[in-house]
C-alpha cells in the first residue's frame, strides 16, 4: 500500500457550519468539496493530519486513540463553534508506528491514547468537509513549537516513509493558512506583498520545486507570519520529499482576517 494523497487545506472557524458560510468565503468551501470528492476517488484507509491549532510545547504528538469521539466547543471561538459533535475511527497500530519512526529519526514524538482528549477545530473542521460521513479512520498530529523548521521537515520525511510502507491506503493533510497577518474583519485580505508570496510558493510547489519551496520557507514564514511559522508547511514538504511525482492541484485561495489559505491537492502521478 501507499501514501496516495497529500492536501494542504484550510479551517477557517467561519467554515465550520456549512449554512453559515460568508459569501466571500464561498470558494473555500467549493476546493475543500472538490478535495473531497479527490480524497474519496482514492478511497484511503486513514487520513494523517496536523493541525496548527494543536500546539505542543517540547513534543510532537500523535493521537493513536482507537476512537475519536467528543463534542467540540473552540476555546478561541466558542460563539462560532459551540457543541460540535464528532466521531471517527483512529488507527492505533500506525499512530505507534508513526512515533516510533520519527524517535528513530531523532525526533521527540510521543503517541497517546486517550479517550477523553478532545481535538481543536483545525482538525475538526476540515475534516467537516473533507469526511463529513466519517467514514476514514484519522490520526491527528500536534505542531510542536520547540521544532524549528527543519525538525519539522525531517519529521514529515519520517511521516512519508512510514506511510508508505504501512500496508495502508493513506493520506496526507496539512491544515493551515499560509500568510497569517491577522486583522479585525473577516472579508479583509492579505496584503498585496503577502498575496504574492503566497502564489510564488503555491507555485514552487505546482511545479515540484520542493528544494526551492524549503529554500523559500524561513524567510517567507518570517515576513508573511505564516500560520504556526511554516511548521505544518514544512512537514508537509517532508511529506512530499518522500511522494514520488505529483500533480499539483490549487482548488482554491481566499482570505479570511487578512490571512490567505489555500486548498491544494497532491496527486500521484
Amino acid at each position: 500500500m501507499s501514501l496516495d494523497l497529500a492536501l494542504l487545506c484550510t479551517h477557517t472557524p467561519r467554515m465550520c457550519h456549512r449554512d453559515r458560510v460568508a459569501p466571500f468565503q464561498q470558494p473555500l468551501v467549493k476546493a475543500m468539496d472538490t478535495a473531497s470528492e479527490q480524497l474519496h476517488r482514492v478511497n484511503p484507509d486513514v487520513v494523517v493530519l496536523i493541525s496548527c491549532h494543536w500546539m505542543s510545547t517540547f513534543d510532537h504528538y500523535v493521537d493513536a486513540t482507537p476512537v475519536h469521539q467528543a463534542v467540540l466547543t473552540a476555546e478561541e471561538c466558542p460563539d462560532m463553534i459551540s457543541q460540535v459533535p464528532y466521531r471517527y475511527r483512529g488507527d492505533k497500530e500506525l499512530g505507534e508506528s508513526l512515533a516510533e519512526a520519527g524517535r528513530a529519526s531523532g525526533i521527540p514524538v510521543k503517541p497517546f491514547d486517550d479517550p477523553a482528549y478532545v481535538w481543536d477545530y483545525g482538525t475538526v473542521v476540515p475534516l467537516r468537509y473533507l469526511d463529513p460521513r466519517e467514514q476514514i479512520s484519522v490520526i491527528s498530529l500536534s505542531v510542536c513549537w520547540s521544532a524549528d523548521l527543519d525538525e519539522s521537515y525531517r519529521w514529515g520525511q519520517a511521516i512519508g516513509q512510514t506511510l508508505q510502507r504501512s500496508g495502508r491506503r493513506a493520506a496526507f493533510a496539512a491544515s493551515g493558512a499560509l500568510s497569517h497577518n491577522l486583522v479585525r474583519g473577516p472579508e479583509q485580505w492579505p496584503t498585496t506583498m503577502e498575496m504574492a508570496l503566497d502564489q510564488t510558493f503555491i507555485d514552487l510547489l505546482k511545479q515540484e520545486k520542493l528544494e526551492d519551496a524549503r529554500q523559500m520557507l524561513p524567510p517567507f514564514a518570517q515576513a508573511a507570519k505564516v500560520e504556526s511559522g511554516g511548521r505544518h508547511v514544512a512537514v508537509l514538504l517532508g511529506v512530499l520529499s518522500q511522494y514520488g511525482p505529483y500533480n499539483a492541484e490549487l482548488l482554491g485561495y481566499a482570505q479570511s482576517s487578512g490571512s490567505g489559505n489555500p486548498v491544494m491537492t497532491f496527486s500521484r502521478r
